[in-house]
């Protein structure tokens, strides 16, 4: 499976919550998209359950379908509750460190972002999304590209208390990743319980 490159309201549609960040498309479309949208009301298996999980995790973090499992891998590797190992490794990628930060609106834009080289890890440029964040380190904007429009736009007024595994400086427009986020901390409704029993089958 590619990256879905496709519109996120049908993605959004297909799940019934946000995912994608379509909100408004959400409240005036609230069943599954395509010409048998409103029908669709049958009881998924337990299997379906479970694989649509993984799905969402999948469209909400922009991962593949090989990276999901080898973070899944290494999350089974770590000590502690398996769930919460994959999630946290999930949050811990440059990406979504930017996107968390609020330098981008969403993970896309927060991906190109990186890919841009806009982005710096420990003062040098970092362009690969995956790049896993490790504790303690800062993540910022480069000097070249903190004027850049989209990054004031996107700081302005953006609550950083929210997300408690993060402190940031708005002086240097960096932010230093504390530690791996609590489940509680993280906002995501994914039930990550169920991606390991797919994973266990």
């Amino acid at each position: 499976m590619a990256r879905y490159t496709g519109p996120k309201s049908r993605i959004d549609r297909r799940f019934g919550e946000t995912i994608l960040g379509t909100e408004k498309v959400l409240s005036k479309r609230n069943f599954a998209p395509g010409q048998h949208g409103h029908d669709r009301r049958r009881k998924q298996s337990e299997y379906g359950v479970m694989l649509a999980e993984k799905q969402k995790a999948k469209y909400a973090y922009g991962v593949l379908e090989r990276q999901f499992r080898n973070l899944f891998e290494k999350a089974s590797k770590m000590e502690g509750i398996k769930g919460e190992n994959l999630l946290q490794l999930l949050e811990s990628r440059l990406d979504n460190v930017v996107y968390r930060l609020g330098l981008a609106p969403t993970r896309r834009a927060a991906r190109q972002l990186v890919g841009h080289k806009h982005i710096t890890v420990d003062g040098k440029v970092v362009s690969i999304p995956s790049f896993s964040v490790k504790p303690g380190q800062i993540v910022g904007v480069r000097e070249k590209s903190k004027s850049l429009e989209v990054i004031e736009a996107n700081l302005a007024g953006f609550n950083h208390s929210k997300y408690p595994w993060i402190e940031w400086d708005n002086a240097a427009k960096a932010g230093k990743f504390l530690h791996r986020p609590e489940r509680a901390d993280i906002p995501e409704t994914i039930k990550e319980q169920l991606i390991v029993e797919l994973y266990s089958k």
